[in-house]
């Protein structure tokens, strides 16, 4: 077995700066875990207060709740059937229910929360409520949990804004030992290269709608998670390589007697985490350590550009303020270990099959870049056992092996540290006359990290599309998209982007998209600086540019520029905000309260204030 080396000097000092920077916030959050303690919560309610809480229950559930001593276990579910990574949700509450009364617990449906798909609302008006969401699933999970009845809690949900939005909500109620439960990713279908191929060749208009829609129907085929390396998918990354999974459980598909043991052991372990100091409740979990092991991961495996707004804000739910200077400072000593698309050619089934996240983090550990003292919800180790791999025994039992730590099980897709895809990691963040902004590197090829180009503006993704569409941007050019803040319209992404610019950089154009807004976890081979900010709404830089103005993006220098005579950039003024179609933008009234008062995207880009 190997030593693990020293801590890497980088991530010892971010971390130690991220704790001194913190050190207040962080103070009084614990100070309010503390007074929030004590077990088992239902005695402190009153019997009526208590009768409501197991009205419904069968008699020995109610019986078990009447007694001061069975844990009481709250579930609180983002299921729906119409996401497919969320609804094999359909049938874990039976199943968490039973196992939880076999290791001396009770377990209820404490809440659901909203869980909208972007990959349906992509594109369209729905999208301006995405990022918005995470807020609501938020506050929707401490509603869930304010009844005071619970010993402990289990989290079900996957995609893009519900695990960060389930996580901050679960801060707020600190105290309580919190498991997040995986449902896993479909099986295999059309390659997501092929996909891409017939987005493309529909975006030129050389397939019609049905050749795309069967096409996009092999791919998204079955219950699951999508199996592209996109927001959901690093949402799991983050909460195992952060120990709020059990080790290895992200990525097992569902359906499957492993999944389904995976979800018993969760069900199993949080009932014995609530007994007086056997286990750490999630506001002690989620510190300083394990919020940089997060990063780590994220840049590691070339994960998702949404991460850089949602681990900021979930820093700040525990009281703690990350930005992205400490992105960029691990950055530069993280090496990129993974080809999952659209970094690669291979899915997250196949990345799993390599090794996954224990190989991953073995070899992390064993290069000085994770903190492996961290608490985590598997107990005694640190973060030790998340090197083991589950799978079932010859007699059908849960078991854990370590998995290998010197050979992965398939180069082309997992990577050591020895000899990494890269030797930085897969983000970079972007700073110049045009503000600061985020870029995913480890999707664009090197040839295509520089660019200096004409800009085009535009104020909507829909009038880029008309320009593409009409041969308007068939040259070397850098498409500025702008008013896509959280404050203009609820930061949307921009994936429907990808295909037509991908479409110019093939003809042999430098391209690359510069905005205010946000692009998918799925971000590809076109360069895009994204998340810019101040943004255009608040008087952010990117409003000076003009039609044909030369701007250049270096991702591997880390600037966005502007190359306008300086006396000729102070001089000019915002532009006129764009006018809204009333037909456009179908939550904008209702969701005002977002769009007036979310913070900007280094900050995670939250309405949510939860410390007070």
């Amino acid at each position: 077995m190997s030593k693990p080396a020293p801590l890497n000097s980088v991530v010892a000092r971010v971390t130690e700066r991220i704790a001194e920077r913190s050190r207040d916030r962080r103070a009084a959050y614990l100070a309010r875990l503390e007074s929030a303690g004590g077990k088992p919560r239902r005695q402190r309610l009153g019997c009526a207060n208590l009768a409501h809480a197991f009205a419904a229950c069968g008699a020995n559930d109610k019986a078990a709740l009447r007694g001061e001593t069975q844990p009481s276990i709250g579930i609180v579910t983002a299921y729906n059937d119409m996401l497919s990574a969320h609804q094999p949700y359909e049938r874990y509450p039976a199943m968490i229910r039973e196992s939880v009364r076999a290791a001396g617990g009770v377990a209820q449906v404490a809440g659901g929360v909203p869980a909208m798909c972007d990959g349906v609302t992509q594109g369209y008006e729905g999208m301006e409520l995405s990022l918005f969401s995470r807020d609501v699933i938020a506050l929707a999970t401490g509603v869930a949990l304010s009844h005071a009845t619970f010993d402990g809690v289990l989290c079900l949900g996957i995609c893009d804004k519900i695990v960060p939005g389930l996580v901050i909500g679960s801060l707020a109620f600190g105290h309580l030992p919190t498991i997040f439960v995986p449902a896993g990713p479909m099986p295999s279908g059309l390659s997501n290269a092929d996909k891409a191929k017939a987005r493309q060749l529909y975006a030129q208009g050389k397939v019609g709608r049905e050749e795309l829609l069967e096409a996009e129907s092999q791919s998204y085929h079955a219950p699951g998670t999508c199996t592209f390396y996109g927001t959901a998918n690093t949402n799991q990354m983050l909460m195992e390589i952060m120990g709020l999974h059990l080790p290895g459980a992200s990525f097992v598909n569902p359906n499957t007697p492993l999944r389904d043991a995976l979800t018993d052991a969760a069900a199993r372990r949080v009932v014995a985490m609530t007994a007086p100091g056997a286990g750490t409740p999630i506001g002690r979990i989620v510190d300083e350590r394990a919020l940089v092991n997060g990063i780590v991961g994220l840049l590691a495996t070339g994960g998702s550009t949404n991460h850089t707004l949602h681990i900021p804000a979930i820093a700040a739910a525990a009281g703690i303020e990350l930005n992205w200077e400490d992105f960029s400072e691990l950055s530069a000593v993280v090496p990129l270990l993974a080809r999952v698309y659209p970094n690669g050619s291979a899915d997250v089934n196949r990345f799993h099959q390599a090794g996954g996240m224990p190989f991953v983090i073995g070899q992390l550990i064993d290069a000085g870049l994770l903190h492996t003292d961290i608490s985590t919800i598997h107990g005694d180790g640190g973060l030790e056992p998340y090197r083991s791999m589950p799978e079932l025994d010859e007699g059908g039992a849960l078991a854990w092996t370590r998995a290998a730590t010197d050979q992965s099980g398939d180069p082309s897709v997992v990577a050591t540290t020895a000899a990494p895809f890269a030797a930085e990691g897969g983000l970079r963040v972007l700073t110049g006359n045009l503000g600061r902004g985020v870029i995913k590197t480890s999707a664009v090829k090197p040839e295509h990290r520089l660019v200096e180009a004409p800009a085009r503006v535009f104020d909507s993704q829909e009038a880029v599309q008309t320009a593409f569409r009409a041969g308007e941007l068939d040259r070397d050019v850098i498409v500025v998209v702008r008013y896509q803040g959280p404050g203009a319209n609820g930061m949307p992404e921009l994936h429907k982007l990808t295909p037509p610019l991908g479409v110019l950089q093939d003809k042999g154009f430098k391209v690359a998209l510069v905005t205010d807004g946000r692009m998918s976890g799925a971000s590809g081979k076109v360069p895009a600086a994204i998340h810019v900010t101040p943004e255009v709404k608040g008087g952010g830089p990117l409003g000076r540019v003009r039609d044909g103005d030369i701007l250049r993006l270096d991702a591997e220098a880390g600037t966005l520029n502007a190359l306008v005579d300086a006396a000729e950039w102070e001089s000019r003024g915002a532009p006129p905000p764009p006018s809204e179609d009333a037909s456009h933008g179908c939550g904008r009234e209702l969701f005002s309260l977002f769009r007036n008062n979310a913070g900007p995207a280094e900050s995670g880009a939250s309405v949510l204030n939860l410390l007070g």
